[in-house]
């Protein structure tokens, strides 16, 4: 499911998501870099992909043809949960 970055509210956009698209709840440009995929606070101009230019403004829509919407999380890369994260290790090594 689509959230919006800044109300966390579901959105209902079926096709790709336009440049001039905000979302219907609290007006938030959709297509920007927290909504996006790639978008990771821990690496280079916060963006996982290498090729990107840097975007200064992550809440303001932007030109990025590398944009992907997250689906994972509106806040900006996939939840950090540290229990499940031992969890997966402690699996992994049979502790």
């Amino acid at each position: 499911m689509k959230k919006c970055h800044a109300c966390n509210k579901d959105l209902s956009i079926g096709r790709e998501v336009n440049r001039k698209d905000v979302c219907p709840s609290c007006g938030a440009d959709v297509r920007c870099c927290l909504n996006c995929s790639f978008y990771d606070t821990k690496v280079s101009k916060q963006c996982q992909e290498p090729g990107s230019e840097l975007v200064k403004d992550k809440a303001r829509s932007n030109f990025c043809d590398y944009f992907s919407f997250s689906e994972i999380n509106a806040t900006g890369g996939p939840q950090h949960d540290p229990a499940a994260a031992r969890r997966a290790l402690d699996d992994l090594f049979k502790k």
